[in-house]
């Protein structure tokens, strides 16, 4: 990762939440905020690629959809890039907003990437703390494009440089302003890149110091990741582009893994989605091509 420059697939993701905010209908989840932390280059250089592109993904569409870039670039975004990182966000945002009212009043999103929670929710200013833990390059990247969009950092959102996928520091957060309260974690799209290990590891020193009632939203693949093709083969074609891009996807679980690995840790599963359940949450009659991933699960486990 160079200086200055997000992960790849962090601005894919915001890539995917931007289109969806300006082009799409219904909103699964609106985040409004997202294309202005993304330049115009940025922007057309990855539709550029995905369009041309278009022959990985399937190749049928290609042709159908000859000359027509409008309509490569929705199936292919709506298809393959946005479908996972909408739906978890809204189900994330979701249940942080009710452990909000339960009285939570520390929240950590690990991996935040270009995440806009705080500027969509000024209301939390003074009432919520907000520790995004990335890369220092992502964040220094992020820092420069809030800058560019005038975007003021709230008093309440504070940035915690980390890579917490090698080793995990509570003093950095607590330098921060971090307490040992009770804490909502958000872990979006990380799972698979861990070994099981370092997925356990990294959950049990979350929690080992912590309060009953602190709580964790994370999804994960289950055991099909790496034979499951998906629809219009979208689940092969996601490991082989997490694995061209740098970043190769490492675990599955089945569910029963999961269950013993929070337990572990003194968690318990409050919420399972299955992929048929997020699909009936998030997807039901639409008229495009966003449904769910075939393998994709998402969990809120509660230490106990």
């Amino acid at each position: 990762m160079n200086e200055s420059e997000p992960s790849l697939t962090s601005l894919i993701s915001a890539f995917g939440r931007a289109y969806h905010s300006q082009f799409d209908t219904p909103k699964i989840f609106n985040d409004f905020i997202a294309k202005d932390l993304i330049s115009l280059k940025e922007f057309n250089d990855i539709k550029e690629n995905m369009v041309q592109g278009i022959q990985f993904f399937n190749k049928d569409i290609a042709e159908q959809f000859e000359g027509r870039t409008e309509e490569i670039l929705k199936w292919i975004t709506q298809i393959q890039l946005s479908p996972t990182p909408l739906a978890r966000a809204a189900y994330c945002e979701k249940v942080l907003l009710n452990e909000i009212r339960l009285g939570v009043k520390q929240y950590v999103i690990l991996g935040a990437g270009l995440d806009t929670f705080s500027f969509r929710h000024p209301g939390l200013e003074h009432t919520l703390k907000i520790f995004e833990v990335d890369h220092p390059s992502t964040q220094q990247f992020k820092k420069k494009r809030l800058e560019e969009a005038g975007l003021e950092i709230p008093k309440n959102l504070h940035f915690v440089p980390m890579d917490f996928t090698s080793k995990f520091s509570y003093q950095s957060l607590v330098d921060k302003g971090f307490d040992k309260s009770k804490t909502f974690f958000s872990l979006l799209g990380v799972s698979y890149y861990l070994t099981k290990a370092e997925l356990s590891s990294l959950i049990n020193q979350l929690f080992s110091e912590l309060p009953e009632g602190s709580s964790i939203v994370f999804d994960y693949a289950d055991e099909r990741l790496f034979e499951e093709k998906g629809i219009s083969n979208r689940v092969d074609n996601m490991v082989k582009m997490a694995a061209a891009g740098g970043e190769p996807m490492k675990s599955c679980f089945s569910y029963f893994e999961i269950e013993n690995m929070l337990a572990n840790s003194s968690l318990l599963i409050y919420e399972h989605l299955s992929p048929d359940d997020i699909n009936g949450l998030y997807f039901l009659n639409r008229k495009d091509y966003l449904t769910a991933f075939e393998t994709i699960h998402y969990i809120h486990a509660v230490k106990k």
